[in-house]
């Protein structure tokens, strides 16, 4: 039996932030993958952050919270949808959440949570059929938005701001893709 590389993009995506947080740890994350409060446009570093933030990590427990969803629901929507598509909605949820941060709030930006929650509201459309909307969306929503909305005030060193831009990137990538299956 041979072991296979199954899911390249989540693989890459997770295997990448592993040895960036071995590499350099909070340190590394915070100066050089974390998007910054006061970013600048000019500066190459800030504009790259904007998708690097989401491979950074502030500990392990941080990490390893993340990878675990990332992984369980990762391979699958990869499968579904392919590589590209993968990697593509990785980057402009990293992308969108970055941008947001940077606009609407004072604080820098770590981690993959925008990812995890891109991915959960993206695996509840993959049983979309045409004309009908599933039940378990509807649940998944209502829960998730239910209890960023309850927690997005809340001093908790926690971007729920990024927990809510990754869903609605899920939600816009799960409908988009969803739509190119009925017409293509």
């Amino acid at each position: 039996m041979r072991i296979g590389y199954n899911s390249p993009v989540v693989l890459s995506f997770s295997l990448l932030a592993i040895a960036l947080f071995a590499f350099g740890g909070l340190d590394f994350s915070l100066q050089i993958l974390a998007a910054q409060p006061a970013m600048s446009f000019a500066s190459p570093l800030h504009i790259a952050q904007l998708f690097l933030h989401s491979l950074g990590h502030s500990s392990w427990d941080h990490l390893l919270s993340n990878l675990i969803i990332i992984l369980l629901i990762g391979p699958m929507l990869e499968e579904k949808y392919g590589s590209l598509a993968m990697l593509l909605s990785i980057l402009l949820t990293s992308l969108a959440t970055g941008l947001v941060n940077a606009a609407f709030l004072k604080t820098g930006l770590l981690g993959a949570s925008d990812i995890v929650f891109m991915l959960i509201v993206l695996a509840s459309f993959v049983n979309v059929k045409e004309g009908r909307i599933p039940l378990t969306f509807i649940l998944v929503v209502a829960v998730y938005l239910g209890n960023e909305l309850l927690h997005l005030d809340k001093q908790d060193n926690v971007a729920h701001i990024a927990h809510l831009v990754g869903g609605l990137m899920g939600a816009l990538v799960g409908y988009l893709f969803n739509r190119q299956s009925e017409h293509g």
